[in-house]
């Protein structure tokens, strides 16, 4: 093909004729080996205001990726037209060889290809160029992946074990496929202690079906154990991911373990006790797990004395793999002392960076009894009539020593005020600090939801782990489809593993101090279900503890400061909540006896909205600011605005240009003003331009005479399509199937009014062309 020809094809083109045609030729098969246009990360949901939005500008996608198996990805294809040189792809290769953990980058422009190699040999260059029949073969890329992962031969079998896979099996996300390929690596080469840490909500237990799955089917392990502490965890575990294993599994019930299965998923409460009699996973010999599986394992097994490293300890022989969001380092208890450094880590952070996790916004509020404290006056009661001691209450006395009723209904009206304003139906989680507290919110909330709790009594339930009732009510609460409940009150029962997927609100009337906690805490809202619209999730807090967000720790890697408890018996720190003996539910504090007082006026001093920015961390922006960033990142000056719109000829393609960057319009029209139009709000919010409304454009329109050059039904056309703008926007001018509405079809249909007044399609779309100059011309009001 003649160069100059080869230039105006698209990328897609050079794709199918150039491109693919090469790697086919070097070796690789089309359909087990080459995918084309992948999508890694779909790009961040921006949240401002109560609405959201997807960044598309920051979605990651690779043009190919080659595949030595499936699920095993080993090298990145970068295609550019030919207007670019042949290396122009390859940092952006780059970034994404960094995703997969991949040793192999190229780039190709049609002509050739470039390379980038992680894994040179002595003298070997990392960066060459050769031509476009000379693409490396499959088994030349797949030694260089072995050498990059140190993956031994005779380990190569169980590294390409192939996945789980029917009709209905979702592809696993790049983090996924990079978590489960560095487990099954570790196990390869020996490794029995293997710790995952993974953001709540980026389906760990998918994650974990697919490592015991590959396992499994390889033979290198034939019994295994999935260990819980909550039975909701195991319940959807066995229901859910691990479906596939049929009738192999089986959860362990009635302390009795089965010696017939070989996936077995129990809780640990169930398989010991304090009593030897009690420790049923003696009845079976060190030898019969092959692997022990323990989720949320910062809960118990990281502690030397706890109940779970009694388990790990009898089965010390088996690959033991610990699951955790939030791996537990303190001065007495390590996740990582035990299970060594994690082979994979996936952070919240990365998560909602990726677009793979809901980001949050933050609604801090001071209550004025909490910042200021309170004192009692000498010789005042409380409600019993006992005295109360004369000091000041502060904010880490409320619910927990001090009970201001007042300030109970407050934070009940305000978390109902924004769900009224919002989503009455957004499931929301307001956690509490004891039992007691729980209650008593209950209580306030059906007061301050008036009608809604008189509709549906369970619109608010007391989710505590004493509540028979509230417990009964957890599956209904986690369920998309059932509406009720709406609120549950808890303290600590729905802080880990509860898989709440359309939580949107998060209410914190609770002292938290511990990272971890906070944590799981914030991990209920963090999943999106983009079938029932959830992109995003509110926190309410009441109680400073968002100021953990600002900590180093929050989504750093931990530091481990954990030492060996010595013969000087040390003071522990507060005990972690107890755990029943066969419930195996959290057994929450039910709190001491409180000083209540009823009626202390209490009020809001202050509330401050944040949203996550771009690093990350919390900002103070409003959409409007947001959207000016956005706009002049793309557009810098208005000069620059101006020339892009009037030399755009479907403005839409403007508009669907800045939605990539997460802006809507419609978000910024109820800021700014409903009857303004898209260029408007453009030029205001991001250069300050004074802006006109849709109907002020379209009677200086009018007023100026334009449309004298057309005939008499050409005119009327474009006098109603300028009504039409005023009324509903620029859409309404480029979308030719608005002429058969009325009044257009009084003139006559679509074909007939582009032919036959216009005298053809082309002089039509040029005399709207034409209209939008006159629309848009800086003319003065």
């Amino acid at each position: 093909m003649d160069s100059k020809d080869k230039k105006q094809l698209s990328e897609t083109d050079i794709c199918d004729l150039f491109i693919t045609p090469a790697i086919k030729n070097a070796g690789w098969d089309a359909i087990r080996q080459i995918r084309r246009e992948v999508t890694l990360t779909p790009g961040p949901i921006v949240v401002r205001g109560n609405v959201s939005s997807r960044n598309k500008k920051k979605k990651k996608f690779a043009d190919y990726v080659l595949y030595w198996e499936p699920g095993v990805p080993v090298a990145v294809v970068e295609a550019k037209d030919n207007n670019h040189t042949v290396s122009h792809g390859l940092q952006q290769g780059l970034g994404y060889a960094e995703i997969l953990q991949v040793p192999s980058a190229f780039s190709s422009n049609g002509d050739a290809f470039a390379a980038h190699n992680k894994a040179p040999a002595p003298n070997e260059d990392i960066e060459t160029e050769f031509a476009l029949d000379a693409f490396l073969p499959p088994d030349q890329l797949w030694q260089r992946y072995k050498h990059y992962r140190g993956i031994a031969d005779q380990n190569e079998k169980l590294v390409i074990q192939p996945y789980y896979e029917d009709s209905n099996s979702k592809q696993p996300r790049y983090y996924q496929v990079e978590a489960i390929n560095r487990t099954i690596e570790a196990v390869a080469n020996q490794q029995k202690r293997v710790l995952l840490v993974m953001a709540t909500g980026t389906g760990k237990t998918y994650t974990t079906f697919q490592i015991i799955w590959r396992l499994w089917k390889a033979k290198q392990v034939k019994r295994v154990l999935f260990l819980a502490d909550r039975n909701i965890l195991v319940d959807q575990t066995l229901v859910n991911d691990f479906k596939p294993f049929g009738s192999v599994m089986t959860k362990i019930k009635n302390r009795k373990l089965d010696p017939s299965y070989e996936i077995y998923l129990g809780l640990y409460q169930a398989i010991t006790g304090t009593g030897e009699e009690d420790k049923i996973f003696k009845n079976v010999s060190p030898d019969f797990f092959d692997m022990i599986v323990i989720d949320e394992c910062h809960r118990g097994s990281a502690a030397d004395d706890s109940a779970w490293r009694e388990i790990l300890d009898y089965f010390k022989d088996a690959i033991q793999l610990g699951l955790t969001a939030t791996p537990k380092e303190t001065k007495y208890v390590s996740s990582t002392d035990y299970f060594g450094k994690p082979v994979y880590t996936y952070s919240l952070k990365q998560g909602i960076e990726d677009g793979f996790l809901a980001p949050y916004k933050v609604i801090r509020i001071d209550i004025d009894k909490d910042v200021d404290g309170w004192t009692p006056p000498p010789g005042m009661t409380d409600d019993l009539g006992n005295s109360i001691e004369n000091r000041t209450y502060t904010r880490a006395d409320m619910d927990r020593i001090l009970v201001l009723n007042q300030r109970t209904k407050l934070v009940a009206k305000r978390v109902m005020k924004y769900l009224l304003a919002t989503d009455p139906y957004a499931k929301t989680i307001i956690f509490c600090e004891d039992i007691d507290h729980a209650e008593r919110m209950r209580v306030a909330i059906v007061n301050a939801a008036g009608q809604l709790a008189i509709d549906n009594p369970k619109y608010v339930m007391r989710i505590t782990g004493d509540s028979v009732e509230g417990k009964a009510e957890l599956d209904n609460f986690i369920d998309p489809e059932s509406t009720f409940p709406v609120i549950a009150t808890t303290s600590e029962l729905l802080t880990t593993g509860v898989d709440a997927k359309t939580c949107k609100l998060i209410v914190l009337d609770k002292t938290i101090s511990s990272m971890t906690s906070f944590k799981q805490i914030i991990g209920r809202g963090t999943r999106i279900d983009e079938e029932f619209g959830k992109f995003f999730f509110t926190i309410m807090d009441f109680k400073k503890a968002t100021a953990l967000f600002r900590d180093p720790d929050f989504d750093g890697e931990p530091v481990v400061i954990y030492q060996p408890k010595e013969d000087d018996n040390p003071v522990p720190p507060d005990p972690e909540p107890e755990d029943e003996p066969e419930g195996g539910e959290i057994e929450e504090p039910t709190g001491t006896y409180k000083i209540r007082v009823s009626g202390v006026p209490v009020k809001i001093l202050a509330e401050r909205v944040e949203y996550l920015g771009p690093d990350g961390t919390l900002i103070t922006e409003s959409y409007r600011d947001f959207s000016r960033k956005q706009i002049q990142s793309e557009f810098a000056s208005l000069d620059e605005f101006l020339q892009r719109w009037h030399s755009t000829k479907k403005k839409q393609v403007i508009i669907e240009l800045l939605e990539e960057h997460g802006i809507v319009l419609d978000n910024l029209a109820a800021e700014v003003g409903k009857d303004y139009g898209d260029f408007d709000l453009i030029a205001h919010i991001a250069y300050d331009q004074p802006p006109l409304t849709r109907k002020e454009r379209a009677n200086n329109v009018k007023k100026r005479n334009y449309f004298t050059q057309y005939g008499d039904q050409a005119r009327a056309v474009l006098n109603a399509l300028l009504d039409k703008y005023a009324d509903e926007g620029i859409a309404s001018l480029e979308n030719a199937k608005i002429l058969k509405l009325k009044p257009f079809s009084d003139i006559g249909t679509p074909v007939e009014i582009i032919n036959q007044v216009f005298g053809g399609k082309a002089q039509y779309e040029t005399a709207i062309q034409e209209l939008e100059h006159e629309l848009f011309s800086n003319q003065s009001r």
